[in-house]
């Protein structure tokens, strides 16, 4: 099988000129067949005040209504994925830039109304692997924004990590998978405020023990949860690092041992 890698970058990173352009340097030397998934939620916050209107979280996770919905679409997939592409270009990358919509390769559902209205957020339901496929076979490198669609005419915000993972799951039975994940810290770490506690290999027993003792806690919980999830779909691994440790092999990796 033909190695792929899929980068996930979010966070502060595509908001500091430096960090994103070392980050895309870096992405433009991966050998084989890769993929970015980007996030941009700050900025959309940014703009969001901008324009008088209200951003609303919880637990991490934005409130998605019509409105905020335009301005994620505005920051997604307009300035944060073609700014992307753009500067790929100048490293000779033949990046495309991608939603859900496009192609229709990732659709997915509109978030049942439970204890939280989410409004227009999208769980994904199917990944068109063929189509995403045929683009990496002839050498292109998709940029997905984290926008996804129903098929009856409307685009959803989705989460960029599960977009990652989502896409790993279904391109596993075509290519080897490795999936990264890069944010602002070394890896799942021991003690939050110590980057040097990385912890260097997990699997979902460790896992379960850190997390019932509090080590791993927050938003992190749900990062694990998509790579274990990857992991079990025949990703053959997945690795927690810093974006400016890409090239580097280090930060918290997710075996698959099968």
């Amino acid at each position: 099988m033909e190695k792929l890698t899929i980068i996930k970058v979010g966070g502060k990173i595509v908001e500091e000129d430096d960090e994103l352009n070392r980050l895309l340097a870096d992405f433009s030397r991966i050998e084989g067949h890769k993929i970015l998934v980007h996030g941009g939620g700050r900025l959309a916050t940014e703009l969001a005040t901008q324009l008088g209107i209200e951003s609303r979280m919880i637990d991490g996770r934005r409130i998605t209504d019509a409105a905020t919905l335009k301005v994620v679409t505005m920051v997604y997939a307009g300035w944060v994925n073609k700014m992307i592409v753009a500067r790929l270009q100048a490293y000779s990358i033949n990046a495309v830039g991608l939603t859900g919509a496009d192609m229709n390769v990732i659709r997915s559902v509109k978030r049942p109304v439970r204890e939280i209205d989410y409004g227009f957020a999208g769980d994904v339901e199917e990944v068109d692997a063929r189509q995403l496929g045929m683009l990496l076979l002839q050498d292109m490198v998709p940029v997905m924004a984290p926008l996804t669609h129903d098929k009856q005419g409307n685009l959803l915000n989705t989460n960029a990590d599960t977009i990652a993972a989502e896409i790993a799951k279904a391109l596993a039975t075509l290519f080897d998978v490795t999936l990264v994940y890069c944010f602002e810290k070394s890896g799942v770490l021991r003690d939050e405020t110590d980057y040097q506690s990385i912890i260097p290999e997990i699997d979902r027993d460790l896992y379960i023990s850190y997390r019932e003792q509090g080590v791993i806690k927050g938003g992190m919980i749900p990062k694990l949860e998509n790579a274990f999830r990857a992991i079990d779909a025949g990703v053959k691994r997945v690795v927690i690092t810093q974006a400016s440790a890409l090239l580097n092999d280090t930060g918290t990796i997710i075996q698959n041992r099968f």
